[in-house]
């Protein structure tokens, strides 16, 4: 099934319900991240800890993925902008697996432990508990409506949590042991993964099997 295919079930009503879910699950995607980069960054530059700051950084990357689909689905026929959204969050990804790849290094290579962040690892654990079930949200509106740019955006809000996951295993492995290139090497196969889900956002084989 192609992209921008709609399945014969799928009435014009529910199509529009659906529209407006993945606006909302978009909208609620792009505030959290806004506020999870404030955060992150503050919290990382107070504790000294290029994770965390790297981590608030890639929190960007994740709003302007939202907001691809919030721009998508504000036109009359989303699939018509279908091909240009895929495009746009395939750069997104690419945008991700750069920085995450540069900051990795970056924090393999500097001098220094961060200090013990609390409010990092408070962030860390909220959004790995948030993140998981928003995905699969998301992952089930796309694929209702048989759009692969809302699957792809369930993705990167997916590899958020992982993100999350790492950064909190970092953040403790830290704290317990000053084992503080734990992240920055877990991070860096999360990155591998970005990559190759960007390649298949921009072919555009990824939409709902």
């Amino acid at each position: 099934m192609s992209a921008s295919a709609m399945p014969a079930a799928l009435t014009d009503e529910r199509r529009r319900r659906l529209g407006r879910r993945a606006q909302l699950l978009a909208g609620a995607s792009v505030a959290y991240n806004v506020v999870e980069a404030i955060v992150a960054i503050g919290a990382g530059t107070v504790a000294g800890s290029a994770a965390l700051v790297g981590f608030g950084l890639d929190s960007t990357v994740e709003v302007s993925s939202g907001l691809v689909i919030l721009w998508q689905f504000r036109h009359p026929m989303p699939e018509s902008r279908e091909r240009r959204a895929l495009r746009l969050i395939a750069l997104s990804f690419f945008a991700l697996a750069a920085y995450v790849t540069v900051d990795s290094f970056r924090t393999l290579l500097r001098s220094g432990e961060p200090e013990t962040s609390i409010v990092g690892i408070v962030l860390a654990a909220a959004s790995l508990a948030i993140m998981p079930a928003l995905s699969w949200a998301q992952r089930r509106t796309g694929r209702a409506l048989a759009s692969g740019s809302v699957v792809a955006d369930s993705k990167q809000t997916l590899l958020c949590s992982y993100l999350s996951a790492v950064l909190l295993g970092g953040l403790l492995l830290n704290a317990a042991f000053g084992w503080h290139w734990a992240d920055p090497l877990a991070a860096l196969v999360i990155a591998a993964v970005a990559v190759r889900e960007g390649i298949e956002a921009w072919k555009g084989d990824d939409c709902c099997g």
